[in-house]
């Protein structure tokens, strides 16, 4: 069964998806921000360059045009999907305190396995929302507070995870490569400069990181880079050459190159496919 609320202007701004079987068994690639909540089974689930571990009951989360795939013996899919100016992540992160958590953090696992009591709260949401979606005129605010919940709830068992966490399973380098990345992505974009400045080799960064973040030294840091260009191209109304100079690529034909490679779409097909957000004019991301 199918549901979807249509904005005015004739596109989906939230969708809602039930599925007994596996939807996502081939690779995907949606222009919404993507919840993903599995009722049972094991598996894995492939977001761009990061693999991650499904134990049923599970809640997973992607941003637009990431490439998705999930693998196993997976039931009970229920997909909610929202465009961007239906629940701007940036605009509201102070609200859910979600940016960096469910969405926009290359660091942290975009899934999170729930207890039963915990899916139980998840799908009494999604039933709600569900019988919002059924009415012959849906409410924005309805459908907003039931996804500001949502995304509040998923926050807050998120961090209980991460704070649970022992000191013994934390790596204070990988944590210092991390923070240099957020400092010197746009400068340094090789994983050996990052080696030298950590005081290791090369081949342990790449062991190390492999091992704590479930991705290659070098995806993160292109991961780093291809986020802070789709937030530009999405919040902002700077043009593709523009973009390019501010990541400091030398043209935006590098740039665009540089973006396909990494996530499948130029940034000309990312922009139209996404949208310009209508916070574009106030929004206060640094686009320098």
């Amino acid at each position: 069964m199918k549901t979807k609320h249509v904005s005015r202007k004739g596109e989906i701004s939230l969708g809602l998806t039930r599925s007994d079987s596996n939807i996502l068994r081939s690779q995907k690639q949606y222009p919404l921000y993507t919840i993903i909540i599995i009722s049972q089974g094991n598996g894995t689930y492939h977001a761009d360059f990061g693999s991650f571990k499904i134990d049923g009951p599970a809640i997973l989360f992607s941003t637009p045009l990431q490439t998705l795939k999930i693998e196993g013996n997976i039931g009970g899919i229920t997909m909610l999907q929202f465009h961007g100016d239906f629940y701007c992540i940036e605009y509201h992160k102070r609200e859910v305190a979600c940016n960096g958590v469910l969405f926009n953090n290359i660091y942290s696992k975009p899934i999170i396995n729930l207890k039963q009591d915990q899916f139980a709260f998840f799908d009494r949401l999604m039933s709600d929302l569900e019988a919002e979606l059924t009415l012959k005129e849906p409410s924005d605010a309805v459908l907003t507070a039931y996804l500001q919940l949502l995304l509040a709830k998923a926050t807050a068992i998120m961090n209980q995870v991460v704070n649970s966490t022992l000191p013994r399973e934390r790596d204070e380098i990988m944590e210092a490569f991390k923070l240099l990345i957020e400092e010197n992505f746009l400068s340094m974009r090789k994983p050996a400069q990052y080696a030298d400045r950590l005081h290791i080799t090369p081949d342990t960064l790449s062991k190390r990181c492999k091992q704590y973040f479930r991705k290659t030294p070098t995806a993160l840091i292109q991961e780093r880079i291809a986020l802070e260009a789709k937030k530009k191209l999405h919040l902002t109304r700077k043009s593709i050459k523009e973009i390019a100079f501010s990541l400091r690529f030398k043209d935006e034909h590098y740039f665009s190159s540089f973006f396909k490679k990494v996530t499948k779409v130029t940034p000309v097909a990312f922009r139209k496919k996404t949208g310009i957000s209508i916070v574009a004019n106030s929004s206060s991301l640094n686009t320098d």
